[in-house]
């Protein structure tokens, strides 16, 4: 069955970085494109990057453009989140996202904490 695992949240300063992983399996990973999204308290979930299955293709919102940087490993199933100059306002939990057919599939989420 497909699954994804989230990893390497926490609580990190304001201007400070951190690298998130998603570890996937159950799916042809190679060949499927991945998105991360989060979700703050009383929020929507928002899409806030994406990467296509080859890793050329990448899409950022606007609010996280210039400062995070979605890349994969296929040999290692996994999708990364680089984000650096982390605000207050990135607070949220963080989840992996792959689309089979209409599917959805969701990791369980990291948490980031972006407080002084």
């Amino acid at each position: 069955q497909v699954q994804l695992v989230e990893s390497g949240g926490g609580l990190v300063h304001p201007g400070g970085s951190l690298r998130l992983s998603c570890a996937a399996s159950g799916f042809t990973f190679s060949l499927s494109a991945m998105r991360w999204y989060r979700q703050a308290p009383g929020k929507e979930r928002e899409m806030v990057a994406f990467i296509r299955w080859t890793g050329g293709t990448t899409a950022y919102a606007d609010s996280v453009k210039g400062r995070f940087t979605v890349s994969r490993d296929n040999a290692k199933n996994t999708v990364y989140l680089q984000m650096n100059s982390l605000k207050p306002e990135d607070t949220a939990v963080y989840y992996c996202n792959t689309r089979i057919a209409v599917q959805d599939y969701w990791g369980q989420g990291t948490q980031v904490t972006v407080s002084s």
